[in-house]
């Protein structure tokens, strides 16, 4: 590892840029299980993690994701057109996650009764389809925003424990605050679902581009439309406590395709900011 690569490492965020062998590249996040990170790449280069293929678009950018328990050895390989090859291997941060308990939930939102499991099944397939897109935006590479004002009441990576249940680790920041509290796009996107769900109540998705999503959960009011195209900062709707839901809040969740990733690797300071 090149010390440039080792001191962005050692404080997961920066950026890694090399010329070797004439070729440029850059990669900016927060080095780290769990995050999205943002690259640029020549024109018409071919992009690989691990030997995964990544997608670029026609200016060279492209955008990769490591989920909550990636293993911490990466390597991004770079191929120019002439045979030229960049490669860096890095480590990532191990991430410690919290466990959180939640008790005095009705018994049908901790297992839902046989005659709503239609209804999961359809919404679960509905969602999948809303996050399924590859569109050519790149509002992604714009910095981004908090979506409301709030304090912080989930973080992602924790896993729940409902009623004593184990559940699915949480995949989102929770932005508590008042019912009704405005709920903004935190950077330009595409509406691409607007629906009441059984478990994450009225459901927001927009789509930023080169397949990442944000999703808005619990929400009270959605006050935009599928198809419709929002700006940074467009009110969107207003904070609730719908769908399976302790009190009023925002669950604001970022996926890279069906990968799950920490809205907090992306944004810097806190919602409650000013």
């Amino acid at each position: 590892m090149n010390n440039a690569l080792a001191a962005v490492v050692s404080d997961t965020q920066g950026a890694v840029v090399s010329s070797e062998n004439s070729i440029d590249v850059s990669l900016n996040g927060k080095f780290t299980q769990g995050a999205l990170l943002r690259g640029q790449a020549p024109v018409g280069a071919q992009v690989f993690l691990n030997d995964e293929r990544v997608p670029t678009n026609g200016e060279g950018k492209f955008v990769v994701g490591f989920e909550r328990e990636a293993p911490l050895q990466q390597t991004l390989v770079v191929k120019g057109h002439n045979g030229e090859a960049w490669q860096r291997t890095f480590t990532l941060e191990k991430r410690e996650y919290n466990i959180q308990r939640i008790d005095g939930l009705e018994q049908k939102m901790v297992t839902p009764p046989a005659e709503v499991t239609a209804r999961i099944k359809r919404d679960n397939i509905n969602v999948a389809n809303a996050r399924s897109g590859n569109s050519n935006l790149d509002a992604l590479f714009t910095r981004f925003e908090w979506p409301a004002k709030g304090v912080i009441s989930g973080v992602y990576g924790s896993q729940r424990i409902l009623n004593g249940v184990p559940k699915w680790p949480h995949y989102g920041v929770d932005i508590a605050n008042e019912t009704g509290t405005p709920v903004y796009a935190p950077v330009d996107g595409i509406v691409t679902m607007a629906d009441d769900l059984y478990y994450s109540g009225n459901t927001l998705i927009l789509d930023h581009g080169m397949r990442v999503f944000s999703t808005f959960l619990h929400m009270d009011e959605i006050t935009v439309t599928v198809g419709e195209k929002v700006k940074q900062g467009d009110k969107i709707g207003t904070i609730g406590s719908t769908g399976r839901s302790t009190g009023p809040h925002l669950d604001w969740r970022i996926n890279l395709g069906k990968m799950r990733l920490d809205p907090q690797t992306i944004i810097s300071g806190l919602p409650n900011a000013d």
